[in-house]
């Protein structure tokens, strides 16, 4: 019974589908440690299991081979005590005759009860060895398993590093990235943008001043062209001069009626 429960399990655990139950698995890699875990506590167990099915195996061979071997040491001494009948018989002594008659038939019985046991035990070893040869191959598949098991971890655990590894790498090109404005460096180029921005505000705003300046000194030299011809009017002097220069304005509300009273 313990025998069929370990070859069952070890048949169950030889025909596992890694693939299938890492699909089913929501952490593959720790599924895979498990496994890795378990099998390796199953195939210490199997080991154990099929040495002691071995050594009962060698056990009945050894019984066996010395039946076989006792069966004919018997049948031996058997034919070694009839020919020693025979020649007591032959010379006339039939009383030692008669005793080793029967020593050869007391040898041949116990030659027959040697063969009866080998008999007997050669389906147990029939049985016995089909069960070891099964076993140690269960526990060649089981080993095979263990050795896909370890492989396929290592791959899992080298490309998670590797998916690690490289996050980090995106990751840190993604904090220098000049065109990211959440970057130092984005930071950095929109405050120069907007000191740029500021400085050219200020030229404009300054060009803008000095052409102002410009037309107040244009319309100063305009007044005080005309206050000139005014003066020189009221002391009798000449005409203005027509074309010397364009009318402006003083500055003074001018009512053109006025004009119509001189």
């Amino acid at each position: 019974m313990v025998k069929q429960s370990i070859f069952g399990r070890i048949s169950q655990l030889a025909k596992a589908n890694i693939n299938a139950l890492l699909d089913q698995a929501e952490d593959p890699q720790k599924m895979l440690d498990q496994m890795v875990r378990d099998y390796t506590n199953n195939i210490a167990e199997a080991e154990s299991a099929v040495a002691q099915t071995i050594g009962n195996l060698r056990m009945l061979q050894a019984d066996y081979n010395e039946d076989i071997k006792n069966a004919q040491d018997w049948g031996n001494k058997a034919l070694a005590a009839s020919r020693k009948a025979d020649e007591y018989r032959n010379a006339g002594d039939t009383v030692d005759a008669q005793k080793f008659d029967n020593l050869a038939k007391v040898a041949i019985q116990r030659q027959m009860t040697a063969e009866s046991e080998a008999r007997s035990a050669e389906p147990s070893i029939a049985s016995q060895t089909e069960v070891v040869d099964k076993l140690k191959t269960g526990l060649d598949q089981m080993k095979n398993k263990l050795n896909q098991l370890t492989a396929k971890r290592n791959e899992l655990v080298a490309r998670s590093k590797t998916a690690a590894a490289q996050s980090q790498v995106h990751d840190a090109l993604k904090s220098i990235d000049i065109m990211d404005p959440t970057s130092e460096v984005g930071r950095f180029e929109e405050k120069i943008r907007r000191e740029e921005a500021k400085v050219l505000g200020q030229q404009e705003l300054a060009s803008s001043s000095l052409d102002a300046q410009f037309n107040q000194l244009e319309d100063l030299g305009e007044q005080t062209e005309i206050e000139a011809r005014l003066a020189a009017l009221k002391s009798g002097g000449s005409k203005p001069a027509i074309g010397a220069g364009a009318p402006a304005s003083s500055g003074a509300t001018v009512d053109e009626a006025d004009f119509d009273k001189l």
